[in-house]
């Protein structure tokens, strides 16, 4: 019996040994207040079948190469982690797709390195932060890599990075300014027009999009008395971003989220490995608790069809049963909401 087409985790990140060790050399042994993990194309391939994940489309988190002063080594950098993720595509056919690192905030340099990560690299789209050394997605002068972008309908992942301002004590920045830092970024680009101006890029916002479906209508209200606009254009304009899942599946704020996109911009990820396993489980089985399965198949797998044609067609290789993978996820549910219950050691 062949096995259904598994999951499509468009919010998985790769850690190359080169990549860590250029960040250890700069002092950098974390990304978001989480020590950086281990990771390797094996124990990216193991989660991915725990999971039932057909094809992971990776990125590079934060900080990208914006630690990086010198332009010139940015863009050095940011050509060698696209040719590292393009040949760790080509090597597992079917398995991993990419989105292509960007050397931001240099507009004219990542204008070239998104054209030949596009063209001639075969990316599947790009990764953006939401910040770049203190810069936002949607400030002015970046019409050069939006008009690029455009042209090839790409599909632009937009990932947090650490907030340009201090950190709070004990407030861990991928707890809470994340999802700030998201929204910023959000903001500024339905305020300023990036989307109805290039009609054709698709916006993926991590991690649910941060606050934006809990605080679309108050932020609408917001730009609209700015700008002359109507609110309900700028909901509109909200409402055409995508968004995935990655640690905001929980019965909480998965309802929020699926309350406010629109059908089909809803796209599952697990933010593997800096995630853990028992998070990426836990969240894994939010979805396939609360979700009935028109739905589920949608999340997991046929609304980023539409994005990735590309990906379609490749079933998850599951070596364990279904049962199996349901039964290992509700342990590590309890296993994880136990560990982050206050008082819990």
């Amino acid at each position: 019996m062949t096995a259904a087409p598994g999951r499509i985790d468009v919010h998985q990140h790769i850690v190359p040994a080169f990549y860590r060790e250029l960040l250890a050399e700069h002092g950098i042994a974390a990304a978001g207040g989480r020590e950086l993990p281990d990771w390797s194309p094996e124990s990216a391939l193991e989660l991915m079948d725990l999971l039932g994940t057909a094809t992971a489309v990776v990125s590079v988190s934060t900080p990208g190469t914006a630690f990086l002063t010198d332009p010139d080594e940015a863009t050095v950098l940011a050509h060698r982690l696209n040719e590292f993720s393009a040949d760790l595509a080509t090597g597992h056919a079917g398995r991993f797709g990419w989105f292509a690192t960007l050397p931001m905030p240099d507009v004219a340099a990542s204008v070239t390195a998104a054209q030949r990560a596009l063209v001639d690299l075969g990316a599947d789209g790009v990764t953006l932060l939401a910040n770049n050394q203190g810069t936002y997605l949607g400030a002015d002068g970046q019409d050069a890599l939006w008009r690029t972008l455009n042209k090839h309908a790409a599909v632009v992942f937009v990932h947090p990075a650490e907030l340009p301002a201090p950190p709070v004590e004990n407030i861990p920045p991928f707890a809470a300014d994340f999802l700030l830092d998201t929204t910023r970024a959000a903001y500024l680009l339905v305020r300023n027009g990036i989307p109805r101006r290039y009609p054709d890029i698709r916006f993926v916002l991590s991690h649910a999009g941060g606050f934006v479906p809990y605080a679309s209508h108050r932020m609408a209200v917001a730009i609209a008395s700015d700008t002359g606009r109507s609110p309900l254009d700028v909901l509109d304009d909200f409402r055409d971003f995508y968004f995935d899942t990655a640690l905001s599946s929980s019965p909480a704020a998965l309802p929020t989220l699926l309350a406010f996109a629109r059908p089909g911009h809803v796209l599952f990820g697990s933010d593997w490995p800096f995630a853990p396993t028992p998070a990426g489980q836990y969240f894994a089985n939010g979805l396939d608790t609360h979700l009935v399965p028109g739905p589920l198949k949608a999340v997991n797998r046929t609304n980023a069809e539409a994005l990735f044609p590309r990906l379609g067609g490749t079933p998850a290789p599951s070596r364990t049963p279904l049962r199996v993978h349901q039964t290992a996820q509700r342990v590590a549910a309890r296993l994880f909401f136990k560990l982050v219950q206050p008082g819990s050691n």
